[in-house]
């Protein structure tokens, strides 16, 4: 296991099973207790403060700032402006944004030394391509005299969209519609480094000559805004560009490329992983399902028809529960009221019906769906106390 470890503050990679080759990236709570990694947190936050306060704020706001009041300043975007040298990178961090070099050149090292003939399983997890956009010089040049439109849903004031929406836009509405997109630029270029890092992984494994016969899973834990509804990074707003991830499997034995347009989940490859390494398990303990069926082109006569998402707070906001069909893309807000768009007609959701009576029966159904998958699932929120059970169809909908 090598990079970002975003499970758990107390319980390392180790504690499941994995050996982790890259120590440097290992959670600040090892080998503290909760209360001891609050207080250790907190330290680190007010330090953080505490040096926002020795900033001297620009008179000007500079190319890509968002600034903000009793908080430092936010670089939406920049470049690592060190040249890169042959190969494409020195040794070191010093133009490694966010470590990342760091992390793959760690797994390139440990499967290079992996013993032939044995199974192994090699996890890497990089940061990029995250907020800052920060990507390497050279990269940002592959997208020079490039035009960037922005997305369809750009102006959308969202006036009939949850408050906190609003909320979140009003802290990208500093910057100009150019710097809008040179952030898209920045991401993009961010992109093709993260790529450039996984054909090094590739590569090695070309090289060990052990690329034909392994499974390679390319994955992101979540998308970026990138501009649409005038939002970035991530968030509790629920539209379907932050959902979007990119999920790319080459299988032993399974020629030429598919692209598969059926509901995936990233709770899907637990399963599918035991399910190519011959390991036999409880299907009944996952949410997800094997996708051996589809990388074999094949689709189940029960495979889904919806995919369910839910937030608990999303790090000091709001519960939701939300479904994705084919037509409908629904949002039960319990810090504020509802959203529904019809993806059909209206595939950006900038129109939000929810509030529309004709539309009382879709909602109905979506809830009840919501509800009974939730239920199957260890639902939490299932407190009937009239302060808190605010959907106006409640969990007991669920258990027809």
């Amino acid at each position: 296991f090598a990079g970002k470890w975003h499970v758990s503050n107390y319980q390392q990679p180790r504690d499941y099973g994995w050996q982790h080759i890259h120590p440097e990236s290992m959670c600040h709570g090892e080998g503290q207790s909760l209360d001891e990694q609050e207080r250790a947190a907190r330290e680190r936050e007010l330090g953080v403060l505490q040096r926002s306060l020795q900033q001297t704020p620009s008179a000007e706001r500079r190319p890509g700032e968002i600034q903000r009041l009793g908080t430092s300043p936010y670089m939406h975007y920049g470049t690592q402006e060190e040249p890169l040298l042959a190969g494409y990178f020195k040794d070191g961090r010093d133009d490694d944004p966010f470590g990342d070099l760091t992390v793959t050149n760690a797994a390139v090292e440990r499967l290079q030394a992996l013993p032939s003939g044995q199974p192994w399983c090699l996890f890497a997890g990089t940061l990029g391509p995250h907020d800052p956009y920060i990507p390497p010089k050279a990269f940002l040049q592959q997208y020079e005299d490039q035009e960037f439109p922005l997305p369809a849903s750009f102006e959308d004031a969202m006036t009939d969209k949850p408050a906190l929406y609003r909320r979140t836009r009003q802290r990208f509405e500093q910057l100009t519609a150019e710097e809008h997109q040179e952030a898209i630029r920045h991401y993009l270029a961010f992109c093709s480094y993260e790529d450039w890092l996984f054909g090094k992984l590739l590569q090695a494994l070309k090289d060990k000559g052990e690329y034909d016969n392994t499974v390679i899973i390319y994955l992101s834990d979540h998308g970026d805004y990138m501009g649409d509804h005038g939002l970035w990074c991530k968030g509790l707003p629920s539209f379907l560009s932050a959902y979007h991830i990119p999920a790319i499997v080459k299988v032993p034995g399974v020629q030429g490329g598919r692209v598969c347009e059926d509901f995936v989940s990233l709770t899907d490859f637990g399963p599918t992983l035991l399910d190519l390494a011959g390991i036999s398990s409880d299907s009944s303990r996952f949410t997800g399902k094997s996708l051996r069926p589809l990388l074999n082109g094949e689709k189940p006569d029960d495979w889904r028809e919806a995919v369910f998402f839910q937030s608990n707070g999303n790090e000091s906001y709001g519960i939701q529960r939300s479904i994705l069909t084919r037509e409908w893309r629904f949002v039960f807000n319990a810090f504020d009221y509802d959203e529904l768009y019809d993806l059909e007609n209206a595939p950006h959701q900038m129109v939000n019906l929810a509030a529309d009576s004709r539309y009382q029966s879709v909602i109905r159904e979506l809830y009840q769906r919501i509800w009974s998958f939730g239920i199957a699932h260890g639902e939490p929120y299932i407190n009937d106390y009239i302060m808190t059970a605010l959907a106006d169809y409640g969990p007991a909908v669920g258990l027809k």
